[in-house]
C-alpha cells in the first residue's frame, strides 16, 4: 500500500521530533510523525502507571526547555503551564541534618552559614560566576555548529556573535570559562568551597546521567550545562510541567497538528527507503510504504543508521565512527505510588523540589567505582522529586506520586543481567531512601523499576543511554553525534537528525529539533 507523499516524515514522536514538526508545519509544509509507542513525548512522557496515579515515566523536569520554543510555538495557548517550586533542592545528610538550597538567594546565604561561614559569603560570588559562565553556553544552544571542513559567512558570523559574547564578559570570565570546561568538577567546587554536603549538591548535576564521576575531566561543563537557565539558588534549572511532563508532548504535538502536521501513534518504522543514495521515505512494520521529500530522524544516531537506514549503505569510515559513539547508559528509575508523605528524619524537609541523596562528592565517586566494574551501586545517587506536592493532578485525593532517578546502574552488568536484577535493584534503592526516610516502606502501594535495559527496550534508547550518546567533551559540537554530521544532516541525502544524538544534546531542551527544522529550511529555499 502507497500513499501520497509528504515533505518531510518525522520519525519518533519524543519532543525534539514534536518540535522539528511544529515548525515544519508552521512553515507550511506537509508533515507527517510516525510513533511506535502509543504515547507522545518518547522518554518525556507521562502515563497512568497504576489506577489514578500519573507518572513521568522517563524524564520529569523541563527546566531545560528553551522559552523561545514556548514562545515562537505560543504553546501556552496550548495548555502548557510551568510550575516552579520556592524550594530548589532538599539534601538530607546522614547525620539527620539537612541542607536545603531555594530560589532566594537571601535565604541560601543563611541555610549555608549553618554549615560554613565561608561558604556562606563566597556563594554570591559564585553565583554571580555561573551566571556568567552559563550565559556563554546559553548563547550557543540554537546554534548550528560549525562544519569541519568549511563554513559559511553567515555560519562565521553567527559563530563570532557568540565569541563576541564572551569576550564581552570580560577577560577574566572568558579564561575563566576557558579554564573550566575541562575541569572535573571536585577541582573546581573545591576551589571555592569547603563544605562537603553544599559541593555534592551544586555538583551532581556534573555527572547526570553519565557514566563518569565528579573526578572525571569536563564535568564542570556537565554542571554548567544544566545550571543552563536557571534561577535555582545554585542548583540545576528546573521546572515542572502541570499535568505532568506529558502535557509538553502534547502541546507541541497540539501547535503541529494546528499547522497541519499528521501524528500518528503505534506506526513503527522498520526501514528507511534509499533510492540511488537518497532517503525516499520510510517502510513500516506493517509494511506499509510512504514516500517524503526528506526523512527526520529522532531516533539516536546508532539505531538511526544501522538499524533504519543500514550500515552497508554509508561509508566505512563514517560506520567505524557511528559504532564507536559512546552510550553506556547508567540510569535507572523507580517510580512509587504512595498514600502519603514520607518523612524524613531531618526535622526540616522540604519536599516541593528535587530531593537529593548525595553526601559528598566522595560518596558519588564511590557510586560511580561499582559502575566502573560492572555493578550497580551500593550507595546509589538519588535524584527524587514528589511532584503532587504541588500538583494534585496526577493521584487520587490524598496520595502521592514519587519517581527516583537513580545513579549508577550500568548497561552491562558484570554478573547478572537486568531481567533478573530488576527488582533487586528496587529493593536496593527503597532501602537507601529508608535510611533517610524510614516510614517509606509502609507508603508504597505499587512499584515500577525502569532499568537501562527498560530504556532500550520500551524506549528504544540504545544501551539505555537517555541522551543518545554520552555527553563528553569529544562527543559534543561538531563531533556530535560524529565528526561531519554535526549539522542535522546525515552522508544519506535527504536525511536529517533531530535527537539528542545532535547539537546540544540531551535534557529536555527542544533544542536540537528547533535546530535541525531550521537546517532542512534553509536547505529547501536553496533548492527552490
Amino acid at each position: 500500500m502507497k500513499s501520497m507523499p509528504y515533505d518531510a516524515i518525522i520519525i519518533g514522536a519524543g519532543h525534539n521530533g514534536l518540535v522539528t514538526a511544529a515548525y515544519l508545519a508552521k512553515a507550511g509544509r506537509r508533515v507527517l510523525v510516525l510513533e511506535r509507542r502509543e504515547t507522545l513525548g518518547g522518554a518525556a512522557a507521562t502515563g497512568e502507571i497504576f489506577p489514578g496515579f500519573k507518572f513521568n515515566t522517563g524524564a520529569h523536569d523541563a527546566g531545560l526547555f528553551r522559552q523561545e520554543i514556548i514562545d515562537e510555538l505560543d504553546l501556552k495557548k496550548h495548555r502548557v503551564e510551568m510550575i516552579e517550586s520556592p524550594v530548589a533542592v532538599f539534601a538530607p545528610q546522614p547525620d539527620n541534618t539537612s541542607l536545603t538550597l531555594w530560589r532566594d538567594q537571601e535565604k541560601n546565604i543563611a541555610e549555608i552559614a549553618k554549615f560554613s561561614r565561608a561558604d556562606a559569603e563566597k556563594f554570591p560570588a559564585f553565583i554571580r560566576l555561573v551566571s556568567k559562565l552559563t550565559e556563554v553556553l546559553d548563547s550557543i544552544m540554537l546554534l548550528t555548529p560549525p562544519s569541519v571542513t568549511q563554513n559559511t559567512l553567515d555560519e562565521l558570523l553567527v559563530w563570532a556573535k557568540a565569541g563576541l559574547k564572551l569576550k564581552r564578559a570580560g577577560k577574566h570570565e572568558m579564561m575563566e570559562f576557558l579554564r573550566v570546561l575541562p575541569m572535573t568538577v571536585t577541582e573546581f567546587l573545591n576551589e571555592w568551597f569547603e563544605n562537603e554536603a553544599l559541593k555534592a549538591v551544586l555538583g551532581s548535576a556534573g555527572v547526570t546521567g553519565s557514566m563518569q564521576g565528579p573526578q572525571a575531566s569536563g564535568t564542570t561543563f556537565m554542571m554548567l550545562y544544566h545550571y543552563l537557565g536557571a534561577e535555582n539558588g545554585g542548583f540545576k534549572s528546573s521546572r515542572f510541567v502541570k499535568g505532568g511532563i506529558g502535557r509538553l508532548a502534547a502541546a507541541l504535538a497540539s501547535a503541529a497538528r494546528q499547522h497541519g502536521a499528521e501524528i500518528r501513534t503505534g506506526a513503527e518504522v522498520a526501514q528507511i527507503k534509499l533510492n540511488e543514495g537518497k532517503a525516499t521515505g520510510v517502510v513500516l512494520k506493517s509494511g506499509e510504504e510512504i514516500s517524503a521529500r526528506v526523512v527526520i530522524s529522532n531516533a539516536d544516531p546508532r539505531r538511526t543508521f544501522f538499524d533504519l537506514a543500514g550500515a552497508p549503505n554509508l561509508g566505512p569510515t563514517f560506520v567505524r565512527r557511528v559504532r564507536n559513539i559512546r552510550f553506556r547508559g547508567n540510569t535507572a528509575k523507580v517510580n512509587l505510588a504512595l498514600s502519603d508523605l514520607p518523612r524524613f528524619r531531618s526535622p526540616e524537609a522540604h519536599l516541593s523540589g528535587h530531593i537529593i541523596i548525595c553526601p559528598s562528592l566522595e560518596y558519588l565517586e564511590r557510586a560511580y567505582d561499582d559502575a566502573k566494574y560492572g555493578r550497580h551501586s551500593q550507595k546509589p545517587y538519588l535524584d527524587i522529586v514528589i511532584p503532587t506536592v504541588l500538583d494534585s493532578s496526577l493521584a487520587p485525593a490524598g496520595r502521592h506520586v514519587m519517581s527516583i532517578t537513580m545513579q549508577y546502574a550500568p548497561y552491562k552488568l558484570r554478573e547478572s543481567n537486568w531481567d533478573e536484577s530488576r527488582e533487586k535493584l528496587g529493593d536496593h534503592i527503597i532501602n537507601t531512601l529508608a535510611e533517610y526516610a524510614p516510614n517509606i516502606k509502609d507508603l508504597i502501594l505499587h512499584r515500577q523499576v525502569i532499568t537501562p535495559l527498560d530504556w532500550e527496550r520500551d524506549y528504544a534508547l540504545t544501551e539505555g543511554c537517555i541522551f543518545h550518546g554520552q555527553m563528553g567533551l569529544d562527543q559534543l559540537l561538531f563531533m556530535r553525534p560524529v565528526a561531519g554530521c554535526g549539522q542535522y544532516r546525515t552522508p544519506i541525502e535527504s536525511l536529517y537528525l533531530c535527537g539528542a544524538g545532535t547539537h546540544p544534546g540531551g535534557g529536555v531542551t527542544g533544542a536540537p529539533g528547533h535546530n535541525a527544522a531550521r537546517e532542512i529550511l534553509k536547505d529547501w529555499k536553496r533548492k527552490a
